[in-house]
């Protein structure tokens, strides 16, 4: 197992490069720039250059990337241009409300995922083509939009739930819990059907196996057959639904956090993209970079744990 996680680390390296180069070479090309942005008023061009000549800005593109690069591996990220603090300093104080939301988009996909997709696979009937509707639901229906409706609903008409803000878990417990209900559910709702709908489709394989029937023979309890042996031979396929899943929830975050005003890596990494903010911009994608390698290797420690042949 450490062997599979230490191959898994080594080649998301080139994915960490790759990323992070793309990021810098593009956002080259966006239109503005920030040594025009950051002095306040008219400012002359002898001032511009030498703001430019500065920031490095005049530098080659990929010399500049060489120089972030070769800070990032001291673990500086650099400052940014517009507040002056350490980009470290500012990704880590965000990362802590988006992690918060992908954590709980996690908890409420596969506990209601697993759940809906097992009745539907042991039931069928009205449960699966619920499930099949909702899925085409899911999919015509984006959280964004998932999340006006919320708000419009929970928020503004029943008042249980607040509309915008984030409370820190340190400051009040149930504020932070109801702070991420509805950023949450926008996000989950998009996803349950597409666990649920690959739980049902390989547990009604597996179930129809002959060994669940030489179980159920043995007298093993019915409960014990589905969830202790059914689930976990059928779980592979969903294991991979459910990084798939995550990957996209994290996207979705950074239109969540923008509708309810989270302090969040996504709604920073938009500020950064609107003010051309470069290093604060580099700083946020390595972070969403690193979350990602981290979703696909838990994937494949979970390939490893159910099936002992990946391990290999």
């Amino acid at each position: 197992m450490i062997r599979l996680i230490l191959h898994r680390l080594l080649v998301s390296i080139p994915l960490l490069l790759a990323v992070t180069l793309l990021t810098y070479v593009l956002d080259s090309f966006a239109p503005g720039d920030v040594a025009a942005t950051l002095p306040q008023g008219q400012t002359s061009l002898k001032a511009y250059l030498a703001l430019r000549h500065k920031l490095g800005l005049d530098q080659p593109v990929m010399q500049q990337y060489g120089h972030w690069l070769w800070r990032a591996l001291h673990g500086d990220l650099g400052t940014s241009y517009f507040s002056g603090e350490r980009v470290v300093n500012l990704l880590n104080q965000r990362l802590g409300v988006t992690l918060s939301i992908v954590v709980g988009v996690l908890i409420v996909c596969v506990s209601a995922g697993l759940l809906l997709g097992a009745l539907s696979a042991l039931r069928g009937g009205i449960v699966g083509r619920t499930i099949d509707i909702l899925s085409i639901a899911g999919l015509a229906f984006p959280s964004f939009w998932v999340a006006l409706i919320l708000i419009e609903v929970f928020a503004v008409k029943l008042e249980w739930l607040p509309a915008i803000g984030y409370t820190s878990i340190f400051a009040s417990p149930r504020l932070w819990l109801m702070s991420l209900v509805l950023p949450v559910l926008a996000v989950a709702l998009h996803s349950i059907t597409s666990i649920a709908k690959q739980t049902r489709d390989a547990m009604g394989e597996v179930m129809g196996r002959d060994f669940i029937r030489a179980l159920r023979a043995s007298g093993l309890s019915e409960t014990s057959v589905i969830w202790k042996h059914g689930l976990r031979n059928a779980a592979l396929p969903v294991v991979t639904v459910i990084g798939l899943v995550m990957i996209s929830a994290l996207g979705s975050t950074v239109f969540v956090e923008r509708i309810f005003v989270l302090p969040g890596l996504g709604s920073l990494a938009v500020e950064a993209a609107t003010n051309s903010d470069i290093a604060l911009l580099q700083g946020a994608t390595l972070y969403f970079t690193l979350i990602v390698i981290a979703i696909n290797l838990a994937v494949d420690v979970s390939y490893g744990w159910l099936n002992p042949k990946v391990r290999t």
